[in-house]
């Protein structure tokens, strides 16, 4: 069900991981470096993925690198939105690459999160879909699409200050290519010629009710791979097992790489799901679980002996 997992989601954003308790980022290169050879343990066969750095920073890496991160990792990734939230142009993606390859040539370099939201205008995310095909589609070995659907309203998205932000808080609700009342988007139309070689990113929470939707909708785009995440502070939740065994039922036909995230406040040295835990451990043992419940390494074929 899993051919890849992932490490966190942009460690280097702060709605995502606090700076202020892990200013050097010493005790998130801690957890991942102890989750890596955890995960390697159960499966040596599984790709391991740095979470999805957002802003695009070579230093950043660098200052992970240093503190023995890639040696636990296959895989950096990145995540971009440069016509609603980067400053830097659509066109730049190529370059954006560039720089997180010259620093660690040794790790091929996946686009883990690329969106356009229909915010201002769908002719713009239109427009947004087609460009990023033409700069990542073969520039890269892994693309994601961010997202199927918009974020229904009611919701809340995952951020420092929600709706302090403005019109860039808002913006998270308008990113996927299926309107919340489940229209399509002119967006989807762009994506679909792409979608056997372009994957999607779609986040699931805790029994979502759009998880059968979702599904129908990628089998009948083609879409072949597909990140999504369990929460570790989701596995908390009663009959929290039996949510993450239906979505990765639902999900079996895909080639799944799967997000581990946010820390359970109880766990946490601030009881925030951007705070390290105080035991790094136990999110590696939450990987490792995970692995051995839905990726399994497979038993070693048996050979035949010479007579």
């Amino acid at each position: 069900m899993i051919d890849s997992v992932m490490f966190w989601n942009e460690p280097n954003n702060k709605s995502h991981w606090d700076p202020e308790i892990d200013p050097d980022w010493s005790q998130f290169s801690r957890m991942v470096n102890l989750a890596g050879r955890a995960v390697a343990d159960v499966n040596p066969g599984m790709t391991r993925v740095l979470g999805g750095i957002s802003p695009i920073d070579p230093n950043y890496i660098l200052r992970l690198k240093e503190q023995g991160v890639l040696d636990h990792v296959d895989v950096l990734a990145v995540h971009g939105f440069p016509l609603d939230w980067n400053l830097w142009q659509i066109g730049e993606w190529p370059a954006k690459v560039a720089e997180i390859e010259a620093v660690a040539p040794g790790h091929p370099v996946w686009v883990s999160e690329v969106g356009v939201g229909s915010f201002g205008a769908e002719e713009v995310q239109e427009f947004g879909v087609r460009r990023t095909a033409e700069l990542l589609v073969g520039r890269v070995p892994r693309v994601y699409w961010y997202s199927l659907f918009d974020l229904p309203r009611q919701w809340e998205a995952t951020t420092r200050h929600r709706e302090a932000e403005g019109s860039s808080y808002y913006r998270h609700f308008y990113m996927g290519l299926i309107r919340e009342d489940g229209t399509p988007k002119p967006g989807l139309a762009a994506y679909a010629p792409h979608a056997d070689r372009m994957g999607l990113m779609q986040w699931f929470h805790f029994e979502d009710p759009r998880l059968p939707l979702a599904v129908d909708w990628l089998k009948r785009l083609g879409v072949r791979h597909l990140r999504t995440g369990l929460s570790w502070a989701d596995s908390f939740r009663p009959n929290a097992l039996d949510w993450f065994d239906r979505q990765m039922e639902a999900l079996q036909d895909f080639d799944v790489m799967v997000t581990f995230c946010f820390t359970p406040e109880h766990l946490g040295v601030q009881p925030h799901h951007t705070s390290p835990p105080r035991e790094p451990q136990q999110f590696a043992d939450f990987c490792a679980a995970m692995v051995e419940r839905y990726a399994p390494a497979m038993p070693a074929r048996a050979t035949a002996g010479r007579g």
